[in-house]
Formats: C-alpha cells, sequence, structure tokens
C-alpha cells in the first residue's frame, strides 16, 4: 500500500507529532473547518484548539492507510498518547483546496 501523503497532510502529522505549531495555521485556509470531538473550529480557532487538543495527551500518530477522492483524502491512524484508551484508531477526513487543509473531519 502506498502511504504517500500530499505535502500538506504530511506536513500537519509532522506538527502534531512534534507539535512544532510555529506555522501550523499557514497548513489551512482562511476560512478553513476542523470538527473534532463533535466540536467546530474555524479560521484562528484551529491554532488554539491543536494547542488544547495535544499538550496534555502528547499524542502520537502512525499512518496506516490513505484513500483518495480527488481533492478528499481518508487517513485512518493509530493514535497513542497520554489519553483513556490509548491507542486508538482514527479517520482524518481531508478536503484539500490550493495546497491547503479546507476541512477536516476527525472520527474514531
Amino acid at each position: 500500500m502506498n502511504l504517500e501523503l500530499p505535502p500538506v497532510i504530511a506536513a500537519f502529522f509532522h506538527a502534531t507529532n512534534t507539535r512544532e505549531y510555529a506555522d501550523f495555521l499557514s497548513l489551512f485556509t482562511a476560512d478553513a473547518h476542523v470538527n473534532d470531538e463533535a466540536n467546530d473550529y474555524r479560521g484562528a480557532e484551529i491554532a488554539a484548539w491543536i494547542d488544547r487538543a495535544t499538550a496534555d495527551t502528547k499524542p502520537v500518530t502512525d499512518v496506516t492507510a490513505i484513500t483518495c477522492d480527488g481533492a478528499r483524502y481518508l487517513v485512518t491512524a493509530d493514535v497513542s498518547g497520554n489519553f483513556p484508551g490509548s491507542p486508538v484508531q482514527l479517520r482524518y477526513n481531508f478536503t484539500l483546496r490550493d495546497d491547503k487543509i479546507a476541512t477536516l473531519l476527525i472520527r474514531a
């Protein structure tokens, strides 16, 4: 199976695994939407979301599968960290626009 990610998605996982968020918002379109744990985040809220979501849990993501349909990518990953039930398998549904993340839906 080819696990080659588009550069912006690879950068997303690199940033979350290393918690290097200096340029994190540059991965997203200005009107981007993230839905994680049934909560919605838009625009600048995304930076606060990623800080909160990873500060204590320190997740490490290992991509296990990728499917693509045009600008939509479904990435399945094993996620481990300091949280109950670790590790878990999550599905990251990315929609890209102009080589940036326009939508990200994260589901168990």
